[in-house]
């Protein structure tokens, strides 16, 4: 039994690797700023690299990574809560990433747990995981 998780487990890791490798284009977008017109812009950046890659035959992947008061845009009340939500069903390869720094001071300034979107996914630092991203080969957009 412990064998065929093992096995399942490996199948799926490298499942993940092999779509993130296999991308032509891999684009980390920025978001900073509490600024409704700088968040539309931001997924109107990302549904139109989508699309542009999308006509030529290429794949992208393509992240969109909030922190500080940008943060704001993954909150149950962001001004974009209805066009994530349609991304998330409608792009498998569009995904939101929510600084987990900025986070915990956002909650310990609020003195309560923020919640955020089902679609942002926690990472640790989105400062760091930019550079990361990076390092790695992903193109930077900060509109």
């Amino acid at each position: 039994m412990k064998k065929i998780l093992s096995l399942s487990s490996l199948l799926i890791l490298l499942v993940s690797f092999s779509t993130a490798f296999a991308a032509d284009h891999k684009i980390v977008i920025h978001i900073d700023e509490n600024d409704d017109k700088r968040m539309n812009l931001v997924l109107n950046n990302a549904a139109n690299l989508n699309k542009y890659y999308q006509d030529k035959g290429d794949e992208a992947l393509i992240e969109i990574v909030a922190y500080g008061p940008g943060l704001k845009m993954y909150t149950m009340n962001s001004p974009v809560k209805k066009r994530i939500a349609s991304f998330e069903q409608n792009f498998d390869n569009i995904s939101f990433k929510a600084c987990a720094n900025t986070h915990r001071k956002m909650s310990k300034k609020a003195g309560k747990t923020i919640k955020l979107l089902p679609e942002a996914k926690m990472v640790d630092s989105g400062a760091v995981h930019l550079v990361q991203r990076q390092e790695e080969g992903w193109s930077y957009l900060r509109p």
